[in-house]
């Protein structure tokens, strides 16, 4: 299957660590430098709240002129539960981040964030100013981000959020459930290009790897996805005023999950820092990867 070929292929761009958080909790955490002699600048990146590298096409180009080292959630991936199954909100994972940091030896790198991460990038740039050294933020806000979800939608932040947080909790309800079904699904280039008209995700120039996303993220019990979205969905909107690093937005138009109006009004009270929005969806990494990796180096450039 050319999905298999896509996943033999790309995990050959990746290597995989061992990391204990503060709590005791064992991260899966990987890079996309598996031997060692990526040059270019390193990143963190923050992912998508139960996403896996193959989310990011462009980081996994053998030049792609960028490190990066990032870790699956709490639960997600290979990483374990906590003991306590409330430890696995945003405090949980900028905490979780600064232990992948300290494990790879990184005293200051760009954060980059996608989606539930850049909640975890604003709040790890804001109790931790000195260890960041930018923040490059992909369809996703500094915070309260059920309050933005709909945006295409227009409805007031009250009313969004209400209904967002109330489908999540039907969702952990009826989560463990779909397990089973959803665990079983073929994913492969057909779904990926149904998933892919249906205004949710647009169309991906490489739907076989696009599928190994899928096809992982799945492998979730969704009981516990929806879990880990109501614990994030208390994570309150961060206080910009004191972000004193390069920071830069990059949204999706048609996003629902996180609203582009929200990150161009959050870029506009960050001094310096600047607002990019593609044709695209919450997928927008997947969706036009060249694009999304071109403003990614261009920042780099400017933090220096």
């Amino acid at each position: 299957m050319r999905t298999s070929a896509a996943r033999t292929a790309s995990n050959a761009s990746l290597s995989f660590h061992s990391v204990l958080s503060d709590d005791g909790t064992r991260l899966r955490a990987w890079t996309n430098d598996p031997d060692g002699t990526k040059t270019g600048p390193t990143v963190l990146l923050c992912n998508g709240l139960g996403t896996n590298p193959w989310t990011w096409p462009a980081l996994l180009e053998p030049d792609c002129s960028v490190r990066v080292v990032s870790w699956f959630h709490r639960g997600v991936g290979g990483s374990d539960r906590p003991a306590d199954p409330r430890r696995c909100g945003i405090e949980e994972f900028v905490e979780d981040g600064l232990s992948v940091m300290d494990h790879f030896g990184l005293e200051r790198p760009v954060l980059m964030g996608w989606s539930m991460g850049v909640n975890t990038a604003f709040e790890l740039a804001f109790r931790h100013p000195e260890r960041v050294a930018g923040v490059f933020a992909v369809a996703g806000v500094p915070g309260d981000t059920f309050a933005t979800m709909l945006g295409p939608l227009h409805l007031p932040h009250p009313v969004a959020r209400a209904l967002t947080v109330n489908a999540t909790r039907l969702l952990r309800l009826v989560g463990p459930a779909l397990s089973p079904v959803a665990s079983r699904l073929p994913i492969g280039e057909r779904a990926v290009r149904l998933v892919s008209h249906s205004g949710f995700m647009l169309p991906v120039p490489d739907p076989d790897l696009a599928a190994v996303a899928v096809s992982e993220f799945l492998t979730t019990p969704l009981g516990w996805y929806f879990h880990l979205a109501l614990r994030t969905s208390e994570h309150a909107r961060v206080s910009l005023r004191n972000i004193r690093v390069p920071v830069a937005f990059v949204a999706g138009k048609w996003d629902i999950l996180a609203g582009s109006r929200d990150m161009a009004s959050a870029a506009a009270r960050i001094q310096g820092a600047s607002f990019t929005e593609l044709d695209g969806t919450h997928f927008i990494a997947m969706e036009q990867p060249e694009i999304v990796h071109d403003l990614l180096l261009d920042f780099l450039s400017t933090v220096g």
